[in-house]
């Protein structure tokens, strides 16, 4: 290395030139001097020069020289390791020691033979993550096994995972031969050993398997529970007994999947202990359907035969007969609405319906009572037009003609007690009318 750094050569001649500004004849002889040293000194190898060193090669001629600027060159003058070389060297150190520690015997065993110290990250490494991968196993155990909540699963699967990458740091052929190397010189309080090191794995495995199937059962516990409380919605806000069934249904079927839960999780416990409120509640509102299914049947029972009923007695006038039918559609009706019972959710309805088909009964018995006396008005009108016309066979030869007219006059008011409305009626006055005038020619 050079006796005198670039930068403190700078810095010494800069202060140089300063010095020499008021003195220009004899301070260029004095520059040229002091710079020749130093141009020297900075292309001579050797051991760097010191402060003091330095004072001797510009106070001689330049007693003011500034002690700060020539503490400054001194510092700038000290030799200094360049922080590359320190990077490469700590670099390379730290790759060397990784090297060496990697899990593979016939690196680490030569090493472990000679210089075993340079083992010990690994084994600090491996110390760790077996303490830790034990008692991360422990706590997962109890929180996995002994879960009292969800928020234990939780807890416990964040416990299997750090245990699991525990696990995995410690190398299988580590395990029965490295420890003894690293026990020999270290304290250890534990055993390495691969049957605890496989009852671990089997553990945490077991543990993973447990955490899945709870997790599962806790989805399916959550999802039940929100459809059998959508359900329970569905059913108040439902306006029809169609609705309310698939309600129900759907219902039955949230109750169904609770009770299917595995019986070992903690989903299937937290279950059982709403269960019997669910299942309750459910047979409450099935029953009251229930009677409401019975009325409804019982009332669309009613409503068919009132519609066939309302059908057969369309487009009159009809027969008696057709009416007697009628009649009896109606009382059909009325029997099944008679039929539900009071403490039935549809009594209020079928109530207001019998009122209603009663008063169409009365209507039609009324229709069918007009029916048959038309009928019987006309038959009777025309049994006396029979006789009359057999007793009266010439207008001539008549010798009472009050007793025609009087025939007569009861024919007529005979065809005048057929109402409209009935098969009768046209008949009836097409005889009337021809009654009437003959009655006008006999008088």
């Amino acid at each position: 290395m050079f006796r005198l750094s670039q930068k403190a050569f700078e810095i010494l001649q800069n202060e140089v030139k300063r010095c020499t500004e008021k003195d220009d004849l004899t301070g260029e002889v004095a520059q040229r001097i002091v710079m020749k040293r130093l141009e020297q000194l900075r292309d001579r190898f050797g051991k760097r020069l010191t402060e003091e060193e330095l004072r001797g090669m510009v106070k001689d001629l330049f007693p003011q020289f500034s002690d700060e600027v020539i503490k400054k060159a001194a510092k700038a003058n000290r030799q200094r390791v360049p922080l590359g070389t320190i990077s490469l060297v700590l670099g390379g150190l730290a790759g060397l020691i990784w090297a060496v520690n990697l899990p593979y015997p016939m690196i680490r065993r030569p090493v472990a033979k000679t210089a075993p110290i340079l083992l010990l990250p690994s084994y600090l490494s491996m110390d760790r993550n077996y303490r830790e991968a034990i008692a991360h196993v422990e706590q997962a155990d109890r929180l996995v096994n002994e879960a009292t909540s969800l928020a234990d699963f939780e807890l416990g699967e964040e416990k299997v995972k750090i245990a699991q990458k525990n696990l995995d740091a410690l190398p299988v052929w580590f395990l029965g031969y490295e420890p003894q190397r690293y026990c020999s010189f270290v304290s250890c309080s534990w055993q390495f050993t691969l049957d605890e090191f496989e009852a671990a794995r089997a553990k945490v495995g077991r543990m993973e398997a447990t955490l899945f199937q709870e997790k599962n059962a806790m989805a399916q516990l959550e999802q039940s529970e929100a459809t059998l409380e959508q359900s329970k919605q569905n059913y108040q806000s439902a306006a029809t007994s169609g609705e309310k069934q698939t309600t129900l249904s759907a219902w039955q079927t949230s109750i169904d999947e609770l009770n299917a839960l595995p019986p070992n999780t903690l989903a299937a416990k937290v279950a059982q202990r709403k269960l019997q409120a669910y299942e309750r509640d459910f047979k409450e509102v099935a029953g009251v359907v229930a009677k409401g299914n019975r009325s409804n049947t019982l009332i669309n029972a009613a409503k068919g035969f009132a519609n066939a009923a309302a059908k057969m007695s369309q487009n009159p006038p009809h027969p008696a007969a057709t009416w007697q039918q009628c009649e009896e559609l109606w009382g059909f009706a009325i029997q099944r609405l008679e039929s539900v019972p009071v403490e039935d959710a549809g009594y209020a309805d079928a109530q207001k319906l019998l009122a209603t088909y009663r008063a169409n009964l009365a209507t039609i018995e009324i229709r069918r009572q007009a029916e048959t006396e038309a009928v019987q008005a006309l038959e009777i009108a025309q049994g006396k037009i029979e006789r009359l016309l057999a007793s009266v066979p010439n207008e001539d030869d008549v010798r009472d003609r009050g007793q025609i007219v009087s025939q007569f006059q009861g024919i007529v008011n005979q065809l005048s007690k057929v109402q409209p409305g009935t098969t009768a009626y046209e008949e009836s006055q097409v005889l009337l009318q021809s009654a009437r005038n003959k009655l006008k020619e006999w008088q």
